[in-house]
């Protein structure tokens, strides 16, 4: 058996991307039932997102879980990054499976509330500020 010696929070982000990648598949399924549902032969487009942001952000985490090990910084501070960053990917899957479920928009950002305004804000400012500290991390270290 190989043993590696991943730290905590890299072995916690890999856990994460696992199931991540496990709700991908799982939203596999549901796009393939609505595609066999439909008249048109498509998956509501939101679900279609909601599937392959999934995809998408599992692999995103591999990437983040190479930063987490490598970067000189502590175990909390990678950690808080790569779950904030985990945060809003979990989020946005949530809501674009929420409306591909409902399948009441094709749009979420046509005449957006408030509230959804300042969730975009806050995940761009969230996402690039959070990779930013892992990769700084990882400059570090060279």
């Amino acid at each position: 058996m190989v043993t590696t010696d991943l730290g905590l929070d890299t072995r916690l982000v890999l856990l994460a991307a696992g199931l991540v990648f496990l709700w991908a598949l799982l939203l596999g399924v549901v796009k393939y039932r609505q595609i066999l549902a439909s008249p048109e032969g498509f998956a509501h487009p939101y679900t279609d997102i909601a599937h392959r942001a999934a995809l998408l952000y599992s692999f995103a985490l591999l990437l983040i879980a190479v930063f987490v090990e490598l970067s000189a910084w502590s175990e909390v501070v990678d950690l808080a990054a790569a779950g904030i960053l985990l945060c809003y990917f979990v989020a946005s899957i949530a809501s674009y499976m929420f409306h591909g479920l409902r399948q009441d928009t094709d749009n979420q950002l046509r005449q957006p509330p408030a509230s959804v305004r300042a969730f975009m804000g806050t995940l761009a400012v969230a996402e690039i500020g959070a990779f930013g500290v892992l990769l700084a991390g990882y400059v570090a270290s060279l």
